[in-house]
């Protein structure tokens, strides 16, 4: 929906509110909230005041519910979210216009319009208001593609050029890839930014080459839309796979940016060489910058993704439900911040506090699962490799026989609830010999990518 009837809607839903919800609150927590969007059913409001969010959660949610019922004729769904670099653009005009001694008026007109353009450039990008690098976790597994990316954003076409960054599915790409479209602008805000996914883009180039009307004239405002840019974000470049008319479209528009020195950011499920069909024309292109990886996050940076989620919305939560949660969902961050939602919603819901009990018995993670022990972490292991339980738990110090102990401790620790003393005791070494071979593997797996496949294929094989 266009930005202006969004706006429209919510200055209308605004009145209705001004007659229900008490002044001090009206004034303080709804009338500097600005519209975003409305797409499939959900309307986002973005506030300046990082208490916002729960206050209104908590407060007036019904309230809010039925003034859009009473606009727009029908339930609709809401999100608020704070946007940090907005409330800082906020507080610098507001700092900006007393320090000039300008009239009352004339700086919140002035603030309304700095929090108007900046709501229509994000929106003009195509970029959902939650992925910002603040609100990105760094681990192990992103550091470096976390530090490209916000390189990238800090001086775009000046290095690293395309960025191209790939991974499986849920693990933080979306995420990095339009943090730099936020950052760019709201710290370049000249710059003119899009965020495309691939099968968006080849849906709408199929719709612009279809018969009928000017085809022609179609054709060049959509090359002018995605080449008349500064920063283009293209999202899951894999789904190009076999589509040639689309793969011409954007060699064309990958050359015509390149060769203006702008910035281009890809994201994929695999890397350029391991895409079929791909011509080599644009595999050499993908590649002439620099590609970084992002794999599956480990069991510290689990917990503390789920941390910042907590904290995001105000929500205190006992330390083990967030180890319950990571132990239980390793494969990407979007099952983990699933799950994290489900609990979190139920506990709200249900107006009780978010203990382990409770998160057992929302999640129930133990159904139909048998629970793997640090047994059958070292038996997997110990096959994979060629060598016996037996072995690991003696003195043995082969080559063979440390490395894929090491493995195996690494992987007890990620897939089983067992603490470090429990592992321990089960492979017959001290504490410190078990933290010294995870943070060992923790560490070659920066770097080795054999050793990622290892790790992943045996994470496969535990879960059966």
């Amino acid at each position: 929906m266009d930005i202006l009837e969004v706006k429209k809607i919510w200055s209308e839903v605004k009145a209705v509110l001004r007659e229900t919800i008490p002044d001090h609150a009206y004034y303080t927590w709804i009338e500097p909230m600005e519209a975003a969007g409305f797409d499939n059913n959900t309307f986002t409001l973005i506030t300046v005041h990082a208490m916002a969010v729960q206050i209104l959660r908590q407060n007036y949610y019904s309230k809010i519910c039925e003034a859009f019922k009473k606009v727009l004729g029908k339930d609709v769904e809401f999100t608020i979210t704070y946007d940090d670099d907005l409330a800082k653009k906020y507080e610098k005009e507001k700092k900006k216009e007393k320090s000039r001694l300008r009239p009352k008026l004339q700086d919140e007109e002035q603030q309304a319009s700095v929090m108007d353009n900046l709501a229509h450039m994000q929106s003009a990008a195509n970029l959902n208001l939650k992925y910002k690098f603040e609100n990105f976790v760094v681990g192990e597994n992103s550091r470096f593609a976390y530090a490209v990316a916000y390189s990238v954003a800090q001086n775009p076409a000046k290095k690293y050029n395309p960025l191209f960054i790939y991974g499986a599915s849920g693990l933080g790409k979306t995420h990095l890839m339009q943090a730099i479209g936020h950052y760019i602008i709201f710290n370049k805000p000249k710059l003119r930014v899009r965020y495309i996914k691939t099968e968006e883009y080849m849906n709408e180039l199929i719709k612009n080459l279809q018969h009928g009307g000017d085809r022609s004239g179609r054709m060049d405002k959509f090359r002018e839309k995605y080449r008349n840019i500064d920063v283009l974000l293209i999202d899951d470049i894999q789904f190009l796979e076999s589509k040639t008319r689309t793969m011409e479209e954007i060699f064309h528009t990958f050359d015509s940016l390149l060769n203006r020195n702008k910035q281009i950011v890809i994201t994929s499920d695999r890397l350029p060489k391991d895409i079929p069909t791909l011509p080599d024309r644009l595999k050499t292109r993908f590649e002439m910058g620099i590609m970084t990886d992002i794999t599956p996050p480990d069991f510290e940076t689990r917990v503390a993704i789920l941390k910042n989620l907590a904290e995001r919305i105000s929500l205190e939560a006992d330390f083990s439900v967030f180890e319950y949660i990571a132990n239980n969902f390793t494969s990407n961050v979007r099952e983990l911040e699933g799950a994290f939602n489900k609990v979190s919603a139920y506990a709200d819901i249900e107006q009780t506090a978010l203990t382990l009990d409770f998160a057992k018995r929302v999640l129930n993670c133990e159904a139909g699962r048998k629970e793997i022990t640090v047994e059958d972490v070292a038996k997997a292991v110990a096959d994979y490799y060629g060598v016996t339980i037996a072995e690991f738990q003696s003195a043995a110090r082969s080559q063979k026989i440390s490395s894929a102990r090491h493995v195996a401790v690494y992987l007890s620790r990620e897939v089983t609830e067992k603490s470090f003393e429990n592992i321990a005791e089960f492979f017959n070494k001290k504490h410190t010999t078990m933290l010294y071979s995870y943070e060992k593997i923790k560490d070659d797996l920066k770097i080795n990518k054999e050793l990622q496949k290892t790790i992943a294929e045996l994470k496969d094989s535990l879960k059966g």
